[in-house]
């Protein structure tokens, strides 16, 4: 196609997708529910040609990006996806929930009711999965849906959207609910500046790409922010506790935005250092950049890369088996680097002490705080939501987990008899 037949493309696909929004406060939650739980089972019937697809894409990617294990599928995680989409569908739609109800003296009843936002457009890169979890959040809440994923998983976005188009066809339901835009970063624009089709844009993805939304949006935009992450290890800590947490938060999936950068470890424990990170660098490889005093704790006792960190190390979403290490006086410096270097994603404690939890807790300015757990949690599903479209970092409408209610907006239903309103 040329640049202008794609442009068509993509405004008839828009324009179909407002269309078949207003059909969607038709279905009833039934219906819903049947289309997620197909969609489930034709998910891992069609999991050889979802693989297929996903190997296609991964063939253009070097497998030492960060971005390859975000992009990566595999039976397990197909497995998991259809999980998801049973859960989305047993979940109870906030549609139609009465949020507020009253009386006036007049005799006027009000009532704030949930509705569906309209048309949620969400851009992303690398991680096919968002397909799903975006189709069945925004079906659940009679959302239209645009996806402009990038180029890197455009071949296994095909794939899924025909599967969804399929079982929507099945169901007798539009087909414009979901509509898959150009993978190309030129049409990014026309997206973010369709004022007359699109209600709200959600970015997920790097600095770069949620920075050019934000700057260059005329539709909302709810941020779905970097995650640089922190955990303090404060004096009180248990250290077999705290090598658990710490080693689960930076290994378990290094590419994703609830992992461990940085480790802020309180001066007193620097003797406890190489034990805590002893399973990073032995089973997994960490490279460290520590600052002074936890470089001279660590040197000669660790068993992978050891570096000096520089100003640069902090406040880095690393995306990889990659991290830092800052050495701290007490809480009040800890909170402190935080503030300067976090991104009010996600952030920890490891404590005994109740009342050094209890101020981290109500101090620090994040979506989701933790006390003697791992940042690993800050997932949708985790959090009992089903899926999640994107972790917000802002304070406007949303933020955290993103899941059903975020993707409503409400209604005021006033109810009459007759009344008028007269000027005194």
């Amino acid at each position: 196609m040329t640049i202008s037949k794609q442009q068509k493309y993509l405004e008839n696909g828009l324009l179909s997708a407002r269309e078949a929004a207003r059909d969607l406060s038709l279905c009833d939650d039934q219906k819903i529910r049947s289309v997620l739980e197909s969609l489930a089972d034709r998910t891992r019937a069609a999991r050889d040609e979802i693989l297929q697809a996903n190997l296609s894409d991964l063939s253009r990617m070097p497998q030492s990006d960060p971005k390859y294990d975000r992009l990566l599928l595999n039976p397990d995680r197909l497995a998991a996806i259809a999980q998801d989409l049973r859960c989305v569908a047993a979940l109870p739609t906030p549609i139609g929930e009465v949020l507020e109800q009253r009386r006036l003296e007049n005799g006027l009843e009000l009532s704030k009711v949930r509705v569906p936002m309209g048309v949620i457009a969400v851009i992303f890169e690398s991680r096919p999965n968002v397909t799903f979890d975006v189709f069945a959040l925004c079906l659940k809440t009679l959302n239209a849906c645009v996806l402009k994923g990038s180029s890197d998983a455009h071949d296994t976005n095909q794939v899924v959207v025909k599967l969804i188009h399929q079982v929507l066809e099945e169901h007798g339901m539009d087909t414009g609910i979901v509509f898959l835009a150009p993978p190309e970063r030129e049409y990014l624009p026309f997206i973010l500046q369709a004022t007359d089709t699109i209600d709200l844009a959600i970015p997920r993805g790097s600095k770069g790409l949620i920075d050019f939304v934000r700057d260059n949006a005329r539709v909302p935009v709810i941020e779905t922010g970097a995650g640089i992450v922190h955990t303090f290890v404060d004096a009180s800590a248990d250290i077999d506790k705290a090598k658990a947490i710490i080693t689960n938060a930076k290994t378990r999936r290094p590419a994703v935005c609830n992992t461990l950068d940085t480790l802020i470890l309180h001066r007193d424990l620097l003797p406890a250092l190489p034990a805590m990170m002893q399973a990073m660098g032995e089973e997994h490889g960490v490279e460290v950049f520590a600052d002074e005093d936890a470089y001279r704790a660590l040197e000669g006792r660790y068993a992978a890369s050891l570096q000096h960190a520089s100003d640069e190390h902090f406040g880095t979403e690393f995306l990889s088996l990659r991290m830092s290490i800052k050495t701290v006086a007490g809480l009040d410096e800890a909170l402190d680097h935080i503030h300067r270097y976090g991104s009010r994603h996600s952030e920890a404690i490891v404590a005994e002490n109740t009342e050094a939890i209890e101020q981290f807790l109500n101090r620090v300015d994040a979506a989701a705080v933790y006390a003697n757990t791992s940042t690993a949690f800050t997932d949708g599903g985790q959090f009992g939501m089903g899926a999640e479209i994107g972790i917000s970092t802002q304070k406007l409408h949303a933020r955290g987990p993103m899941a059903l209610p975020e993707l409503t907006s409400y209604k005021w239903v006033v109810r009459g008899s007759g009344q008028i309103r007269v000027e005194s």
